[in-house]
């Protein structure tokens, strides 16, 4: 793998239409916009229809999102969202994720998603098959 990250080098990858409304006065897809699109990403490997990772009374909180601004997302088109688990922990996954367009390395995120039980929102294991297919999804 290069020092850059190519989305090829992500387990998930998904993507997201830029709509006319996601611009700014810049004429650039806004900065506010960039974390929907690395949501669009988590979402689709945590709550992935065919195989959820939560438990039955579980659910995934996001504890942290840090986003690394590298370079504008031009409307019309799409834009490309890598996922990778970075680290598992005990009721935790960190992630990394990269956004691109037209090939083009744009931003990349941090962020820390905590396994909860939904009646009493704390901390919860993650479950087995979701320890799995998280490993599954760590880079190489």
């Amino acid at each position: 793998m290069t020092d850059e990250p190519r989305i090829d080098d992500y387990p998930r990858r998904t993507a997201d239409k830029l709509r006319y409304a996601d611009t700014d006065r810049q004429g650039h897809v806004n900065n506010a916009v960039f974390a929907t699109f690395f949501e669009t990403g988590r979402v689709a490997l945590l709550y992935d229809p065919d195989g959820p990772l939560h438990a039955p009374d579980g659910a995934f909180v996001i504890a942290k999102l840090s986003v690394d601004f590298l370079g504008e997302i031009l409307w019309p088109g799409t834009v490309e969202i890598g996922t990778a688990v970075a680290s598992i922990g005990r009721s935790s996954v960190r992630l990394e994720q990269s956004l691109f367009q037209n090939g083009r390395r744009v931003a990349a995120a941090e962020s820390v998603i905590v396994h909860i039980g939904t009646l009493d929102r704390k901390s919860s294991p993650l479950p087995a098959h979701a320890l799995a297919a998280l490993e599954a999804c760590k880079r190489v």
